[in-house]
């Protein structure tokens, strides 16, 4: 590795580190700056905290093409929180067009990698008998596997 690549993974590791940051204290402007790069070149937890910003405004104005575009992207990458947060926006029609299928495909591959948000989600979906045929015995072991 080059010296120059070196540099180069240095100043994308204190750019994400400082979008991170940024994110995190609400500075949703500065964030976009520091993670916007980051996420077109492809880095999962970039695309899926910009995601967030452009779907709910924050330091942008919302746009749920781009929204979804960068939450399937960072799914597409197995990145747990993005396929969580796609099956919601399957579930909810927010962003992307309702697809109660869709919707279950992602919580379960979140879940599949022990997200608890999902196992819960999952569990009061077969618990409701809603998107999926009502299963108790199903629901039971889910949120067992959550915790509860």
């Amino acid at each position: 590795m080059s010296d120059q690549d070196s540099k180069q993974i240095d100043d994308e590791n204190m750019a994400f580190a400082s979008g991170v940051a940024a994110f995190e204290a609400r500075e949703f402007a500065q964030a976009l700056r520091f993670l916007t790069p980051l996420a077109e070149k492809g880095e999962a937890e970039a695309q899926h905290r910009c995601a967030i910003m452009w779907q709910n405004g924050l330091g942008i104005v919302a746009n749920a093409e781009k929204a979804a575009s960068l939450m399937h992207a960072a799914a597409e990458q197995g990145h747990a929180l993005a396929q969580h947060g796609l099956g919601f926006m399957y579930m909810e029609g927010e962003c992307v067009q309702q697809n109660g299928e869709e919707a279950v495909k992602w919580f379960k591959l979140a879940a599949e990698q022990g997200l608890v948000g999902s196992l819960t989600t999952l569990a009061m979906l077969y618990d409701e008998g809603k998107i999926v045929e009502k299963d108790p015995e199903e629901a039971r072991r889910l949120y067992k596997l959550a915790g509860f």
